[in-house]
């Protein structure tokens, strides 16, 4: 009698599976109720005005340009992040740093996006190689911002889209441009142009530019189930004290290489478009 007592209360590993799922599933629904709302919250825009296709910037500017260019209306004027619609691309100026970066990310699972392209600024860090108004095509970013770190453990490594990276860089050949690729460094520290300590490891991780966002989106959205990608823009050269990005020299970086840099963007998701490819990220299960 006893005996049976003690299996009716036995737990088994199906059991805590099912309860684990139960929780996976209600908290899922929790997230989506809350990023439907939150996503016209943030940005003014209506769900059903959204894109399949995603652009992300870290400035106003560039919607300006892109709703100018395609005279549509720039939504959220009046809220933290601008954003328009066109040709089934959808512009969002999400702010600067990775935390935006990360809320950006998981707003945008409300509508679950075909593709995710961030168009960033970032300091290049191979003096005397690279210089300002280069592109650069990440093949990864190092997780320096620890924003990242709240979506998947820190061993996994921040890795674009790779399908997404190849039709970026076939726009560039089409606007017969050159671009660097290599790993960058995502921090969440925007004032370091003073430590040295800081940029002798940056040299020793020999990682060809820095920026704030980069990481974060690769980890984000791949935790996410969206397929994302990056084309960086260099904007200064910060290892060396006359390459620290200032007003004048970013306005100059805007007027000669920022339109440029939008439709290299634009392009590579009208590629995707047009001809139906996929950009599934390997295999999204974590």
């Amino acid at each position: 009698m006893e005996e049976k007592s003690k299996n009716k209360l036995k737990i088994t590993q199906h059991d805590l599976d099912k309860v684990a799922q139960h929780n996976h599933t209600h908290e899922k629904a929790v997230k989506t109720k809350i990023v439907k709302d939150w996503l016209p919250r943030y940005t003014g825009m209506p769900l059903e005005k959204f894109g399949e296709y995603i652009l992300l910037v870290n400035f106003a500017g560039y919607v300006k340009s892109f709703a100018d260019k395609y005279d549509v209306p720039i939504f959220g004027n009046d809220r933290p992040m601008q954003a328009a619609t066109a040709e089934g691309i959808t512009i969002i100026n999400f702010g600067i740093g990775s935390p935006n970066a990360g809320l950006v990310i998981d707003l945008l699972e409300a509508i679950h996006p075909k593709a995710v392209l961030f168009l960033g600024k970032c300091g290049g860090l191979k003096t005397g190689k690279n210089q300002v108004g280069d592109l650069i095509l990440p093949i990864a970013a190092i997780r320096g911002e620890g924003t990242s770190d709240d979506y998947l453990p820190p061993e996994l490594p921040a890795l674009p889209a790779f399908a997404l990276q190849k039709a970026v860089s076939t726009a560039i050949r089409d606007y017969e441009r050159d671009y660097w690729t290599g790993v960058v460094y995502t921090t969440n520290k925007r004032v370091w142009e003073h430590r040295e300590d800081f940029k002798e490891r940056l040299r020793n991780l020999r990682c060809i530019a820095i920026d704030m966002e980069t990481a974060t989106i690769f980890v984000a959205a791949f935790k996410n189930q969206m397929p994302a990608g990056a084309l960086l823009l260099v904007s200064d050269m910060p290892m060396t004290h006359e390459g620290v990005k200032t007003e004048a020299s970013d306005k100059e970086v805007t007027a000669n290489f920022a339109a440029l840099h939008l439709k290299v963007g634009v392009d590579s998701l009208k590629q995707l478009i047009n001809k139906g490819l996929t950009v599934k990220h390997l295999r999204f299960e974590t």
